[in-house]
């Protein structure tokens, strides 16, 4: 999968990507966006194609937590988390929800898994838990509670890693009953 812009970068013309659309050897997925046809690809794909759509950010919330294995919810679209001053990103044939985190916020706890070649930023089992309950407003109190009985019944995080991850996110308080009545 190539951006058309990374082609820029290596003094490729981009008349040759409309030359093997037209033969067939790639396929235009969405806006700039380009991969090999015939390719086989995994169910996540849709991650990677918002990966490159959107190099700043990283998966979060539903998209993270389906990835990990943490939930019952299907995200019909991608949660990606930018910083706060970035730009929303135009992205056009991806789906896509646009959190804004801040400083630790954004950076702790992102691991960066490779999907279909392309390198995707995913928070960890636990700092998606921890967001979960940051955003509990917008995603449910019943799913956040969900993926914490699942982090721990799938044994992805320690009670550690919880507190830790609860603490960044600033909802150690709300958290606190529930990480005591798992214990």
């Amino acid at each position: 999968m190539v951006r058309a812009s990374d082609l820029k970068r290596y003094g490729i013309p981009l008349v040759y990507l409309t030359r093997l659309c037209q033969k067939g050897l790639v396929e235009r997925v969405g806006r700039g966006l380009y991969r090999l046809a015939q390719t086989e690809t995994s169910e996540y794909l849709t991650l990677a194609e918002a990966a490159k759509l959107v190099p700043g950010g990283v998966v979060c919330l539903l998209s993270a937590l389906s990835f990990h294995g943490l939930t019952t919810q299907i995200p019909y679209e991608v949660w990606m988390a930018i910083d706060v001053k970035a730009r929303r990103p135009k992205a056009a044939g991806v789906p896509l929800r646009i959190v804004r985190f801040s400083g630790k916020a954004l950076t702790a706890g992102v691991e960066i898994h490779r999907i279909d070649g392309v390198p995707v930023k995913i928070t960890c089992p636990a700092k998606t838990v921890a967001d979960c309950f940051k955003y509990r407003n917008k995603i449910g109190l019943d799913v956040a509670l969900e993926a914490l009985r699942e982090c721990r019944r799938q044994r992805k995080c320690s009670l550690e890693d919880l507190w830790h991850y609860s603490k960044i996110c600033r909802v150690a308080n709300v958290m606190k009953p529930y990480l005591e009545a798992i214990r």
